[in-house]
């Protein structure tokens, strides 16, 4: 698989709670903006990808641990790695990084269905060539 991808994010106010401590659901949507970011910079934006071929992404799973707490204005690294990918799956590890240290992990799953029901569609062939390019 190729090398992460990595994803700046500052944290704001709005991000952390009364001790300016990220609230921990922040983490899911730092993840969720980097993994947008990632598939951006493989030529795919989603509501395109949506609207040409059908499909959108969903998130099926995700495991997470929270090593250490992100603070108010800390700058922050937000990392993608494809670890697998099925015909109608995705599974990618995610770290949050404070410089080398590592906030949180992650293992999310996603899932390729049909925009309009729902249900699991096979991966469009140019989104696969884009992930897994030939030499």
């Amino acid at each position: 698989m190729s090398a992460p991808f990595h994803w700046p994010v500052r944290v704001y106010w709005e991000d952390t709670d009364a001790g300016g401590v990220v609230y921990y659901a922040n983490y899911l949507k730092f993840m969720e903006r980097a993994r947008s970011e990632w598939l951006r910079a493989r030529g795919f934006e989603q509501d395109v990808l949506r609207d040409e071929t059908g499909v959108v992404f969903v998130v099926r799973r995700v495991e997470i641990d929270y090593r250490s707490p992100a603070r108010f204005n800390d700058a922050l690294d937000v990392t993608v790695h494809l670890r697998e990918a099925g015909r109608a799956s995705l599974v990618v590890q995610q770290e949050l990084l404070r410089g080398d240290v590592c906030l949180a992990e992650a293992v999310v799953t996603l899932a390729c269905v049909d925009a309009a029901n729902f249900k699991p569609v096979k991966m469009p062939s140019t989104l696969l060539q884009a992930l897994f390019p030939t030499p």
